[in-house]
């Protein structure tokens, strides 16, 4: 089962001195998966794979356009950074000095701020089964200082795995947690909520937010919380319990290291069968239900489908939130002597 990877243009963007830019997508497909990806926001626009008749389906939220993808506030695909998820505050201090960025989420910083990594265009290259996104972001850009070199190499592989590695370095002292922000609904983009699905998550400890979703500073067990995702549970019970959603931040058990299961996702209706693995190298995964998205058809997305509120969810994996400002979370920052390097690996089943 060979990989093949075609390219074509996505569109063209307007730069602010007046010029445009081509945007380029990248098509990689075996015989039984097919994803795309832009480069920008190094993002995956769409992915399709089988149901258990052999059905194709767009699991992943997105846009037909270019210009919806420039204008958006979602992350629908996009490569996330410079720091993934929330900075209280949008502020560090990092060897004695304070640092402030913007505020873009409610107090708070999310996902590297107004012009993060998901709004520029990448330089990238066609590698055998490989697609290589380079970035780099010059020191304080968006306040964090030292220029960043960045890579993210998408994978498809025979075995119908997409693999995502990260790989950066810097030329001082920054913080920095790369992750993917794909929107997934199993049962196809645009179908509708995403009750009728099922989660496993592989932590045993969590870490509790407080009313902006920033973690109050405890690893908390989920033992007895409706937190407790390591037996397979109907996301429609889980909602019940907790309506509002998830957009809460795991610990993921077991030593660092690929083989490490982050959570698996199956459907168990007639029309599917498909199951999704994530494994990553990362110490934790932010699992989120799409709590923000409309409640109303408001927004539509590829094919003219409308995206509404919990009709996704994203398995972010990442550093826990505002890891930068907690002593007792995972180190969030790279040094100049340091490569910063982790993988996620999303393998797809039927059952």
């Amino acid at each position: 089962m060979s990989v093949s990877i075609r390219t074509d243009c996505f569109g063209e963007i307007q730069e602010n001195d007046g010029t445009s830019k081509t945007v380029t997508r990248f098509t990689m497909s075996n015989e039984s998966i097919e994803v795309q990806i832009i480069d920008y926001g190094a993002c995956i626009t769409s992915l399709k794979v089988p149901d258990k008749s052999g059905k194709m389906d767009d699991i992943v939220m997105g846009f037909d356009t270019i210009e919806e993808y420039v204008n958006h506030p979602y992350y629908f695909g996009c490569t996330v950074g410079r720091f993934a998820n929330r900075i209280a505050k949008g502020e560090f201090v990092l060897d004695d000095e304070k640092h402030s960025l913007a505020i873009n989420n409610g107090p708070n910083h999310l996902h590297g701020g107004l012009k993060g990594f998901d709004k520029v265009i990448w330089d990238a290259t066609v590698e055998g089964n490989k697609v290589i996104l380079f970035y780099t972001s010059p020191s304080m850009e968006e306040n964090y200082p030292g220029e960043l070199k960045c890579y993210v190499i998408y994978e498809l592989t025979e075995g119908n795995e997409i693999i995502i590695d990260y790989e950066a370095t810097t030329t001082e002292k920054t913080p920095i947690s790369l992750t993917n922000h794909s929107y997934f609904n199993l049962a196809g983009h645009g179908s509708g909520p995403i009750y009728d699905q099922i989660i496993s998550l592989n932590a045993d400890y969590y870490t509790p937010v407080d009313v902006t979703l920033i973690p109050i500073g405890n690893i908390a067990p989920v033992t007895s919380t409706h937190f407790d995702l390591r037996e397979p549970k109907r996301l429609e019970t889980l909602f019940e319990i907790n309506p509002d959603g998830f957009d809460h931040n795991f610990c993921i058990n077991g030593e660092l290291g690929i083989d490490r299961k982050v959570a698996r996702v199956q459907m168990h209706h007639p029309e599917s069968g498909r199951c999704m693995e994530v494994h990553s190298t990362q110490p934790g995964v932010q699992f989120y239900t799409a709590n923000f998205l409309p409640e109303h058809d408001t927004l539509c997305g590829k094919e003219g489908k409308y995206y509404k509120k919990h009709g996704a969810f994203c398995l972010e994996t990442q550093n826990y939130p505002d890891a930068v400002n907690q002593a007792n979370f995972p180190n969030a920052f790279l040094s100049p002597d340091e490569v910063y390097n982790h993988t996620t690996r999303l393998s797809f089943l039927l059952k």
